[in-house]
C-alpha cells in the first residue's frame, strides 16, 4: 500500500523477511514491465531461501513431535 522506500528502515528490514514482499516484486516486474528471467532472479532467489528456511523449521518441529 505504501512505497517500500518511504517506510522507516526497521519496517523495510521486517518487510524483507516476508515472502509477500518478494512475490509482489516478482509479479510487478513480470506483469507491468515484462521482465525476463535475469531481471527477476533476485526475488526468485529470495523466495527460494525463505521457502527453504521455513521447510527446515517445519521439518525440525515435525521430528520433535514424532519423538
Amino acid at each position: 500500500m505504501f512505497p517500500f522506500g518511504g517506510m522507516p528502515r526497521w519496517a523495510q528490514l521486517l518487510g524483507e523477511g516476508l515472502p509477500l514482499t518478494h512475490f509482489l516484486r516478482l509479479v510487478r516486474a513480470i506483469m507491468l514491465k515484462g521482465a525476463q528471467a535475469p531481471d527477476v532472479a533476485r526475488p526468485i532467489l529470495a523466495l527460494v531461501v525463505i521457502v527453504l528456511a521455513y521447510a527446515v523449521v517445519a521439518l525440525l518441529r515435525f521430528r520433535r513431535t514424532l519423538d
